[in-house]
């Protein structure tokens, strides 16, 4: 049974959260110490000749289709007069870090996701001050310290926030209001819905929901094919999220999974589900710099009943065509190909990072509630 989204707590919808995204970080760091690159398509990560993904890019970049996660190759045949940049982690973490002292000085609930977005809790912090206007004063003491640009989004709640943030970029900000969740969902795609990815957007419109105000309308469809997915959908589509700002938790894995809207059971689908997966793992492993030993497999089966299988090697590890070998090997050990896969993820635990620097935190799942 889908649980219906009713009674939610009043405070829940006074809370004033703050998502601070900056823009193109790793980019406008090369930028800021190169300026004659500032007019020029920028793409950062590995070589254009070898293996390696795009961390991030410019917005002129972007313009041709580039986007973090995609492999180095792919980027220079969409744009072949970009410059390609290396990454310089340790200038990005110093820069991070700086932004993060700014943070505390308005409130001590900081949930940093990675080296270039948070989340800041300001209820209990306004001291006569709106969300807004400390929102608009975090993003100019960023720039007059880094004299690089921030885009904020201010909510009632994590999700909404970080919606709003990403919707006037760069160097812009959005405020949806307690009074405007419900309007401002409405008309919302449910691409925009932070783990709704494209494939699952796309099965979604096939049964007629391309907007939320949609999940309505379809919700009995989509209980049939997937109830516990159509109960996340619906809060979500509502604008409901309770998961609180955190700045206690460490990051223990980074992973990436999918949820099939519809049972998989070919081994050739699968096996593609399984590159994009592991691609974009890599490419947040290499925006985190981290690695790991230990790779893992999660499959849920049609049933729901839901296994891993995992293995630990003697090296550290990021690197997409290593985690697909292991996991091909890991695969064997499960039932795929002769039963109906819902979900399938992979994650990398056993982390070179070091839990006491405060670098690196752990993000709970979006389907957590």
């Amino acid at each position: 049974m889908v649980e219906l989204v009713s009674n939610i707590h009043p405070s829940l919808l006074q809370r004033k959260i703050i998502h601070i995204d900056m823009d193109a970080f790793y980019a406008s760091v090369e930028i800021r110490e190169r300026p004659e690159l500032i007019d020029q398509p920028v793409i950062v990560g590995g070589k254009p000749t070898g293996r390696g993904v795009v961390s991030t890019c410019n917005y002129i970049a972007r313009k041709y289709g580039v986007h973090s996660a995609m492999p180095s190759s792919r980027a220079y045949r969409l744009c072949p007069q970009a410059v390609f940049v290396g990454s310089n982690f340790a200038l990005y973490k110093e820069i991070s870090a700086e932004i993060r002292e700014i943070l505390k000085n308005y409130t001590a609930l900081v949930e940093p996701v990675s080296l270039d977005e948070a989340y800041l809790d300001v209820t209990d912090q306004a001291r006569g001050r709106t969300a807004t206007e400390i929102a608009e004063a975090i993003r100019q003491d960023i720039f007059q310290v880094t004299r690089l640009t921030a885009s904020a989004g201010v909510a009632p709640n994590k999700m909404l926030a970080k919606i709003a943030s990403d919707m006037n970029k760069p160097d812009g900000i959005t405020i949806i209001k307690p009074h405007q969740v419900l309007g401002f969902m409405q008309s919302l795609n449910v691409r925009k819905i932070p783990g709704v990815g494209k494939v699952t957007a796309g099965q979604l419109e096939n049964i007629g929901i391309r907007e939320c105000k949609d999940v309505d309308e379809r919700l009995n469809e989509l209980i049939k094919r997937n109830s516990r997915f159509a109960g996340w959908l619906l809060k979500r589509s509502k604008g409901v999220d309770t998961r609180p700002v955190s700045s206690q938790w460490t990051r223990k894995s980074v992973g990436h999974e999918s949820t099939f809207f519809q049972d998989k059971l070919s081994v050739g689908e699968l096996d593609r589900e399984l590159q994009e997966i592991i691609t974009a793992l890599e490419g947040r492993l290499k925006k985190l710099k981290l690695m790991g030993k230990t790779i893992t497999l999660k499959v849920k089966y049609s049933d729901f009943k839901q296994i891993t299988r995992s293995k630990t090697l003697s090296t550290f590890v990021d690197e997409s065509s290593c985690m697909y070998h292991v996991c091909k090997e890991l695969i064997s050990l499960t039932d795929i190909g002769s039963r109906k896969v819902r979900l399938l993820g992979v994650s990398l635990s056993n982390l070179n990072n070091d839990a006491t620097d405060g670098s690196t935190y752990y993000q709970p799942s979006l389907f957590d509630s």
